[in-house]
């Protein structure tokens, strides 16, 4: 099991409130903390698109009440970037390219393997206008709201990092 995400009070300290646990064992450990387990290999043949939607709506809503989400899998390098980059895709304008370059800007070694990457893709070209209704993230531009100079991970928990989206970006948005 991944030890940093069961650091309890280093977890309080930095804000955190839920847990997306994505990993082939993952199970809910603490208490206290809101989880969302999602068992997956890090596999290019395995399916995380399917999980996509789940995921955004769970991050989001941890994000509209104040909270701080720590995504992580094992080696925080592949499963746990490509929900981000989803989310990130899902709440600003950008597609996965860009967010994957912001998300590297914080965190050099993120790097979907290259399934996930297509999954990415077909989620962009695909799905994510079925996920991403107009309005959905408040009324102003979404590329405005999120500047990718304002990600920043001010803890790092081994391999795993914490990424705050500075807090004015949720304040116009409301749940899908």
């Amino acid at each position: 099991l991944f030890p940093d995400s069961e650091d309890h009070e280093n977890l309080l300290s930095k804000g955190v409130t839920h847990i997306l646990s994505v990993h082939s064992g993952a199970k809910p450990v603490l208490e206290d903390m809101t989880y969302l387990c999602i068992s997956a290999s890090d596999s290019s043949s395995q399916n995380l698109l399917q999980h996509f939607k789940e995921c955004i709506q769970f991050i989001h809503e941890c994000r509209l009440g104040g909270g701080g989400c720590l995504v992580h899998c094992l080696a925080g390098v592949s499963r746990s970037s490509t929900l981000l980059v989803a989310y990130l895709m899902t709440v600003t304008e950008l597609g996965w390219q860009s967010c994957l370059a912001a998300t590297r800007a914080v965190r050099s070694y993120a790097s979907p393997n290259p399934g996930f990457q297509q999954q990415l893709q077909e989620y962009e070209s695909t799905l994510l206008h079925e996920v991403r209704p107009l309005g959905c993230f408040g009324g102003v531009c979404n590329q405005a709201r999120l500047l990718c100079t304002q990600l920043f991970a001010p803890a790092r928990f081994g391999n795993v990092y914490h990424l705050r989206i500075w807090g004015f970006v949720c304040k116009n948005e409301k749940k899908f």
